[in-house]
């Protein structure tokens, strides 16, 4: 993966890979989110939330 590593308390995980072309050359923006060097898109990723009344994967056993 080519995103450089921040410090262990970053605000954002590091994205593997891109999630149109699947390509791993990506960079953090300044702006926030991310941008792919292969197919030259931007995207950003966030967290929703819980979904309520599901199991985890622990738990279904």
């Amino acid at each position: 993966m080519s995103a450089p590593a921040s410090g262990a308390h970053s605000s954002r995980q590091a994205v593997l890979y891109c999630p149109y072309c699947a390509e791993e050359t990506l960079f953090p923006r300044e702006e926030g989110g991310w941008e792919c060097r292969s197919c030259l898109r931007a995207f950003s990723v966030s967290f929703l939330g819980l979904v309520p009344g599901r199991r985890g994967p622990q738990e279904e056993r």
